[in-house]
């Protein structure tokens, strides 16, 4: 009853705002977030793995977490692997473990960055027997993708350098867009690419792909089914995420996001746990986007994921309170009027336009929340109903 009535209070304020509620909720019931299998298992820094009890032991037993997060969001019915930490040698059992689970195997990421000779670069390593094996280490995950289902080839390079002078860096560059177009024409028809990038870490001098510019290029040579992942936590300080979002929807070329925070460097922290207003403000750019007849082909084709490094949270839980937090900003982001933005910023009323904005961030939207989760068949606080469901205790007693 007292859910019902802040519900109401609530619809009836944003109807006054001009909002129309009904759409809003039938926007936001199409949101999809990815999970990652790795998200599931011990993870850590690069100091230490703290273990915790109950992990996952097999790709099945991460998917069994994954659609725990599912049927409590009822938003994440797609899992990315990482070969080859969920390498199996049988991906057409996983896949239909997945399907029984209510899920389907979403993007593979060939791991580039782990193998002894891989020391000075994969795909850019002055070896051609090392660039060889790079190469055929993602045609690998592109044949796992033909089995599973998967349409997505998702894509990060540790490749760099730490002195001025240890490598070409022109040669380097050539050998990217030669192993990057190798595995381009090996994806199968409805499938995209996805080419992600980072200014430092784990090479201190530079990265053969340090910025959205360059995936963009390597993707607008590579042709329609290559896109620019944005992971939120590959940036410097202070860079304006939301602008590359707006940049990249209007070339058609805004593939998939990786969510997360961060502080300083790369930290992995769950998506808006330290700047909510960002997140908020990279989905206002795509909402915009999903309304002009130029970008909303493409707003309508990116894929949500998850990549953080829950080191010290329980996993599932952590899983779902990042879930969340992309929910909540979304249907924030849905809340702005547009119509009366575009007359603000076209009377270049500097206040007014940003009130908008901000107006609809600072809205309260659990009480909307509940009541769609509600409609959706889900506990109005998917936190609790998983805590209290006993999944994490019985976990612990299965996972010896």
């Amino acid at each position: 009853m007292k859910l019902d009535m802040e519900y109401a209070i609530w619809e009836e304020r944003q109807k006054d705002l001009g909002i129309d509620v009904a759409d809003v909720k039938k926007k936001l019931k199409t949101l999809k977030v990815e999970t990652p299998s790795w998200g599931y298992a011990d993870s850590g820094t690069r100091f230490k793995v703290f273990t915790q009890k109950g992990m996952p032991r097999t790709i099945f037993e991460k998917l069994d977490d994954a659609a725990q997060v599912h049927k409590y969001t009822g938003i994440c019915p797609s899992v990315a692997v990482h070969i080859p930490w969920d390498k199996t040698d049988d991906w057409d059992k996983v896949a239909k473990h997945a399907a029984a689970k209510g899920l389907s195997i979403g993007a593979v990421n060939p791991n580039l960055f782990q193998e002894d000779e891989y020391k000075f670069g994969s795909v850019c390593n002055v070896s051609k027997e090392v660039r060889a094996k790079a190469i055929a280490h993602m045609a690998e995950c592109i044949d796992i993708m033909k089995t599973t289902g998967s349409r997505l080839l998702s894509l990060w390079f540790a490749d760099g350098t730490n002195y001025p002078g240890q490598a070409d860096l022109r040669s380097r560059k050539r050998w990217m867009e030669e192993a990057l177009a190798a595995a381009y024409k090996l994806l199968p028809q409805n499938s995209r690419m996805l080419i992600e990038y980072k200014f430092f870490e784990p090479a201190f001098y530079h990265t053969d792909i340090a910025d959205w510019g360059m995936a963009y290029t390597f993707a607008e040579k590579l042709g329609d089914k290559a896109c620019v992942l944005i992971d939120l936590g590959h940036h410097a300080l202070g860079t304006n995420i939301e602008q590359i979002v707006a940049f990249l929807l209007d070339e058609g070329k805004m593939g998939g996001f990786h969510f997360n925070n961060k502080k300083f460097a790369d930290d992995d922290l769950i998506v808006g746990s330290i700047n909510p207003y960002e997140l908020f403000l990279i989905f206002h750019e795509i909402i915009g986007a999903l309304m002009d007849a130029k970008t909303s082909s493409a707003a309508e084709k990116i894929a949500y994921m998850i990549d953080q490094s829950h080191c010290i949270e329980p996993k599932v839980p952590a899983m779902i309170r990042s879930v969340l937090n992309v929910q909540t900003n979304f249907a924030k982001a849905l809340l702005v009027n547009r119509k009366k933005l575009a007359r603000a910023q076209q009377a270049n009323d500097v206040l007014a336009a940003e009130n908008e904005v901000r107006s609809a961030f600072e809205t309260d939207v659990r009480p909307f929340l509940a009541v769609l989760r509600e409609e959706m068949g889900l506990d109005p606080d998917p936190m609790a109903a998983y805590l209290a469901c006993g999944y994490e205790e019985e976990k612990v007693k299965k996972r010896i």
